[in-house]
């Protein structure tokens, strides 16, 4: 087992690894830029260095200034989180170069899988459901006019690298495609590095439903069954569950099962999740696979009682995975939400600056993930997440009931947040008989729109 971990990020998933590292005896360094010198997470490593200003170009992702970190601090293994270098294969590799355990899978897994178009090929062979679509990436609008004749508008141009919504574009018409395959690549390109893009049948109304699985360097590999993703704005995720509702379990299990036969094909060692779009006939479409923890990997541990962190290190230091498929227990109904410094009212607008009152609910089944606390200052460098509110109970209808009330409870000034927009989505019939789509929380938001010009529009009269 290692002896120091350096955390190669910063906020709640810093702080989430510091308290997994803790309980496995591993003492912790964190790197931090100059706009997180007050960070509070920084308090519970056992030793921290700075890595340079506050954008992320000059501090986070740089590679050089993380390594140059571990070596003087004398740590064996990085845990990159989530975002910044997580999925970065380079980053990866420099690591083992520099003989730095990367806590996650190797440059050639995450390479393999990190592409999304040698993903699909990976998955035909392992029978993992994919969308008709692209084999290679586009090089003529031609050729994409003629592919997209033949699965059908509408279609999505996405990245072959990179995630997160960006370098995608939905296309419902040939007028559209040669416009959106230009955009896409040169939003790409900025993105990612790589300008590279594909297309595929895009599915309009469906759920977003996502397996979690693990690896480890033996060729063992389980799924821990699936989170339900659906409620998104601009494919960013706001609310996340687990299991997700009302789907046909034995459809769920095989999907689930061809999930944990791509990365034990892949030879993948750590957490990963295969993302799928689900149709009102429960057939499942691969989206991409996630090589890294996720933002919403909370929710699955509730349900199975596994620490996914925990296990990440475990699997990177050479050990067998501590569960096998026929240990893995589904228990109860656990839902995440998302909360983000930011004005749902005002586009969602980012709200960097002082926290004043922050207080946080509890109770049995209540979990509040997060790296805020009064009087710390939100800088504006960052992703605007500055927590995350998960509750666990026996049932997904209790699972509600709970959340409603834990964010009635949650506090959070002078800034504006998420939380009213949750606390309304709660109460929606469409969430709350779970018969929505991966559109519907933006027609809702649209609605609203629409209402506040046409009430703008009477009071002006």
């Amino acid at each position: 087992m290692f002896s120091r971990i350096l955390i190669a990020n910063r906020g709640e998933i810093a702080l989430r690894i510091i308290r997994a590292a803790r309980e496995l005896d591993i003492e912790t360094v964190c790197v931090y830029s100059e706009a997180d010198a007050d960070g509070p997470w920084l308090e519970l490593a056992d030793e921290k260095v700075c890595i340079g200003p506050g954008p992320a170009t000059e501090s986070y992702l740089r590679i050089d200034r993380i390594i140059s970190a571990a070596e003087i601090s004398n740590a064996d293994a990085i845990h990159p989180g989530y975002g910044f270098l997580a999925e970065n294969a380079h980053f990866a590799e420099v690591c083992r170069d520099c003989h730095i355990e990367f806590i996650g899978p190797s440059p050639e897994a995450m390479a393999l899988l990190g592409d999304k178009l040698s993903c699909r090929r990976m998955a035909k062979e392992a029978k993992t459901p994919i969308f008709p679509g692209s084999t290679k990436p586009i090089e003529e609008a031609a050729a994409a006019i003629k592919l997209a004749e033949k699965i059908g508008y509408p279609v999505i141009v996405k990245a072959v690298a990179g995630g997160g919504g960006r370098g995608m574009r939905i296309v419902h018409s040939e007028a559209e495609l040669a416009t959106a395959i230009a955009s896409a690549a040169q939003e790409a390109a900025a993105a990612f590095g790589n300008g590279a893009v594909y297309i595929e049948k895009f599915l309009p109304n469906a759920r977003h439903v996502e397996i979690q699985v693990l690896g480890d360097k033996h060729g063992n590999a389980i799924h821990l069954f699936e989170r339900d993703c659906t409620t998104q704005r601009r494919h960013q995720k706001l609310i996340e569950e687990a299991p997700a509702p009302n789907i046909d379990p034995k459809k769920r299990d095989a999907v689930a099962k061809s999930a944990a036969d791509l990365i034990r094909k892949a030879n993948y060692a750590g957490a990963a999740t295969v993302e799928f779009l689900m149709d009102d006939d429960h057939k499942f479409y691969m989206l991409e696979v996630n090589t890294r923890i996720q933002v919403e990997h909370p929710i699955t541990e509730m349900i199975t009682g596994i620490d996914l962190v925990k296990e990440m290190i475990r699997i990177a230091a050479g050990e067998p995975l501590s569960y096998k498929q026929k240990d893995v227990k589904l228990r109860g109904h656990a839902i995440e939400c998302r909360i983000n410094a930011e004005d749902p009212n005002k586009g969602f607008m980012p709200q960097p600056g002082l926290v004043g009152e922050f207080i946080i609910p509890g109770g049995p089944g209540v979990r509040v993930d997060s790296h805020v606390r009064s009087g710390y200052c939100i800088p504006p460098n960052y992703d605007s997440m500055i927590g995350k509110l998960i509750v666990h109970a026996p049932t997904r209808e209790d699972a509600i009931v709970k959340m409603r009330g834990a964010l009635s409870e949650m506090k959070i000034s002078p800034i504006k947040t998420t939380i009213p927009l949750h606390q309304r989505i709660m109460h929606e019939p469409a969430f709350v008989n779970a018969l929505y789509d991966i559109g519907y929380l933006e027609r809702l938001l649209e609605k609203d729109a629409l209402q506040a010009t046409d009430s703008l529009v009477i009071t002006e009269h």
